[in-house]
C-alpha cells in the first residue's frame, strides 16, 4: 500500500490577500489605540514635564548645587516632554503591541515553530525591560558622577533638555539590545546558522566583541563599560544554555521521530 499523505497543520488556512490585509489594518488600529490610552494615561500623570524630571533625575542629582538643564531651541520644553511621554507610552504598552504582532503571524505557524516564537516575545520584551531599568537605576548614576568628577571648577554644568533626551535613548537602546544576546543566540541555534559547540569555540571571541561595543556605544569610563560588557557575556552564556533547551522543546515532529528512531 502506498504511505499515506503526510497531514499538514496549516492546510485550509490560507487566507485571501485581502483579509490578510484588513487583519493587518485591524490590528495596527488596535495597537495605536493602546499607545494612545496609554499616552493620555502619562499625560494626566504623572504628566510630560513629570517624566522628563524623572528621567533627568539621575544627571540632576550630580549637577554643582545651583546648576540647572537649560533649553536651546525655542520648543524644546514643550516638545522634549511630549517626546518622553510617546516613549514611555510606546514601553507601556509593549505588551499589547506585541501580542497584536503574535496574532498576526501565529496563524502561519506550524505548532513547534508556536512553542519557540511565544517565550521568545515574551523573554525577549522581559530582556529589554530589564536593560533599559538596568541602565537607568545603575549606570546613569555612574556614568554621571565619573563626569563631573573630571569637570573643572571654572566650569558651570548646564546640559542641554535635547541633548540629555539624545543621550537617554541612546544608552536605553544601547542596553536593551546588549540583553537580547541570549534571544540571538537561541535563534542563530535553532535556524541552524551555527551550532551550541561552535559557539561555545566562540566564546573568547565574544567577551572581546563584548569589550568593544561598550567602548563604542558608552562614555570613556571603565564602570559603564564593564556594566555592559560583563552582561552581554554572562547573557551570551546563559544563551548557550538556553538553545539547547529551546532546540530539544521545539523540534518538528518529524525531528523529534527521527531522534527517538535513531536512539
Amino acid at each position: 500500500m502506498p504511505p499515506p499523505p503526510e497531514h499538514d497543520e496549516l492546510e485550509g488556512t490560507e487566507q485571501p490577500f485581502v483579509s490578510h490585509l484588513i487583519e493587518l489594518r485591524d490590528r495596527l488600529i488596535r495597537l495605536l489605540i493602546a499607545v494612545g490610552v496609554c499616552f493620555g494615561a502619562l499625560a494626566l500623570w504623572p504628566g510630560p514635564a513629570g517624566l522628563y524630571d524623572l528621567l533627568a533625575a539621575p544627571l540632576v542629582a550630580h549637577l554643582p548645587q545651583g546648576s540647572t538643564m537649560i533649553a536651546t531651541n525655542v520648543i524644546s520644553p514643550f516638545l522634549v516632554p511630549l517626546k518622553i511621554t510617546l516613549m514611555a507610552a510606546f514601553m507601556l504598552a509593549l505588551p499589547v503591541v506585541l501580542y497584536q504582532v503574535w496574532a498576526f503571524v501565529a496563524p502561519g505557524l506550524y505548532s513547534h515553530e508556536k512553542r519557540l516564537v511565544l517565550p521568545l516575545v515574551i523573554s525577549s520584551t522581559i530582556l529589554f525591560f530589564i536593560g533599559v531599568a538596568f541602565c537607568y537605576f545603575f549606570v546613569f548614576g555612574q556614568v554621571f558622577r565619573f563626569i563631573q568628577s573630571f569637570a573643572p571648577k571654572s566650569i558651570t554644568a548646564a546640559p542641554d533638555i535635547e541633548a540629555y533626551l539624545t543621550f537617554v535613548l541612546t544608552m536605553f537602546i544601547a542596553f536593551g539590545a546588549a540583553f537580547e544576546v541570549p534571544i540571538v543566540v537561541v535563534v542563530l541555534v535553532r535556524i541552524g546558522v551555527v551550532s551550541v559547540d561552535k559557539l561555545r569555540a566562540f566564546r573568547s571571541y565574544f567577551i572581546v566583541l563584548a569589550f568593544i561595543v561598550a567602548a563604542i556605544v558608552t562614555p570613556p569610563d571603565v564602570i559603564s563599560q564593564l556594566a555592559l560588557a560583563i552582561p552581554m557575556v554572562l547573557l551570551y552564556e546563559g544563551g548557550l544554555w538556553a538553545a539547547q533547551f529551546f532546540v530539544r522543546r521545539t523540534q518538528a515532529p518529524d525531528s523529534e521521530t527521527e531522534s527517538s528512531r535513531g536512539t
